[in-house]
């Protein structure tokens, strides 16, 4: 499993925890002391990118920031989590 924390400039922490095989996302886990609104809504996201090939970089983002179009989120931006995801990422 890859840890990985990202804490936002002023704001929040992110925390991602995935695990990689074979170039794709088989598991990921994302939390931290972010407010997301409906909270739940985070498993959503994670739902979206298992099964992602982790090159696939700009459509991880588009994910990432479709799915944040639809929320409240406070103390963290939609590019704040695709760099805590990339983050993660770049460890594997």
């Amino acid at each position: 499993m890859i840890k990985f924390e990202y804490k936002v400039p002023g704001g929040k922490l992110i925390k991602v925890l995935t695990s990689i095989k074979n170039d794709v996302i088989e598991e990921i886990k994302i939390t931290g002391d972010f407010f997301l609104h409906p909270e739940e809504s985070i498993e959503i996201l994670e739902q979206k990118l298992k099964g992602m090939k982790i090159e696939e970089e700009s459509l991880i983002k588009n994910i990432i920031n479709e799915f944040f179009k639809s929320k409240t989120l406070i103390g963290a931006s939609s590019e704040d989590f695709f760099l805590a995801v990339k983050g993660a990422l770049s460890k594997a």
